[in-house]
């Protein structure tokens, strides 16, 4: 097994196994909501899991893109969308 990786989420540190998406850390971590719906302010999470439905859309180093489409990196940035 491979040392996990360790990245931020809204300030907090987040474990993830190599190789693994962004959303996937986050959903074993116990994180649900990775934003609000621009339109009504509802939490918005992964739903589809490959990156068509824009649920799991987060800023990860100041850009929006779909957490489940990025691999995880050490120290990355992510922020909810």
């Amino acid at each position: 097994m491979s040392a996990l990786i360790r990245f931020r989420f809204n300030g907090a540190e987040i474990a993830a196994q190599p190789g693994q998406t962004v959303a996937a850390a986050l959903l074993a971590a116990g994180v649900r909501t990775l934003g609000r719906n621009p339109v009504d302010g509802r939490p918005t999470g992964m739903f589809c899991a490959m990156g068509i439905c824009q649920e799991c859309v987060v800023v990860i180093d100041g850009r929006r893109v779909e957490a489940c489409r990025v691999v995880a990196r050490a120290g990355i940035d992510v922020r909810a969308g």
